[in-house]
């Protein structure tokens, strides 16, 4: 008998990922969301979060090496004069605006903002705000061609 014949043989194809840009926006951004829940939540249990990503460094020899760092992440979320506590989700360096005129969410208390996040991660699953983040990519990719 054939050690082959004892496999169990099929025809398959690996899944590509999508190349469609909506698609990659709103997973960049569902990425981000998740990233400022677990800082939210990390801060309501009174603990650091510090997330780190591998990048490559040349050591001391001038070999390259790959080094964990600690990423860079600020907050989404900020108080006010008044001392409530507002959201606001920003894209390709603009801010987000939610409806006309209104580029953050009243959170109220910092306990409530995970919750908020989940809404919001559901808003971008369901493409609410497609249009938003495709007018901030396009003013995005037009400052970056006035810059050249």
């Amino acid at each position: 008998m054939s050690i082959l014949k004892s496999l169990k043989l099929a025809t398959a194809q690996p899944v590509r990922p999508s190349n469609d840009p909506v698609e990659r926006a709103r997973n960049k951004v569902i990425a981000a969301l998740s990233e400022q829940k677990a800082m939210a939540e990390a801060k309501l249990a009174g603990q650091n979060y510090a997330p780190t990503h591998v990048v490559w460094r040349k050591n001391d020899e001038g070999q390259r090496v790959q080094v964990e760092t600690p990423k860079r992440l600020r907050a989404g979320w900020f108080v006010d004069a008044s001392g409530q506590i507002f959201f606001a989700l920003k894209y390709a360096a603009k801010p987000i605006e939610f409806a006309k005129d209104k580029n953050a969410i009243a959170v109220g208390e910092l306990s409530a903002l995970p919750a908020i996040l989940d809404t919001l991660t559901e808003a971008v699953r369901a493409g609410e705000l497609d249009a938003q983040l495709a007018a901030a990519a396009a003013e995005r990719g037009h400052m970056l061609r006035k810059a050249r």
